[in-house]
């Protein structure tokens, strides 16, 4: 899987995550906590949601990603 193919399938989960939040102009650099609002209880949420989606894990169960792109890296780097 791309980092692209990730990308959108991670917009798809943010709009489920955060209805109220625009999401036309996010990319790979858009900030997780400043840029869409996620907050620790969201990125908890977000963390589980991608790990159902793409049948994977975090390690020790955590998402240290500051940047939508550092969350498609990772993804990619576990589901290619």
């Amino acid at each position: 899987m791309t980092k692209e193919q990730v990308f959108e399938q991670l917009k798809e989960i943010l709009s489920v995550l955060r209805p109220n939040t625009d999401l036309t102009n996010v990319d790979f650099d858009t900030e997780l906590v400043r840029g869409l609002g996620i907050d620790s209880l969201s990125m908890m949420l977000l963390s589980l949601a991608i790990e159902e989606k793409f049948q994977m894990r975090f390690p020790d169960g955590q998402a240290p990603f500051t940047t939508v792109g550092e969350v498609c890296d990772f993804v990619a780097g576990l589901v290619s």
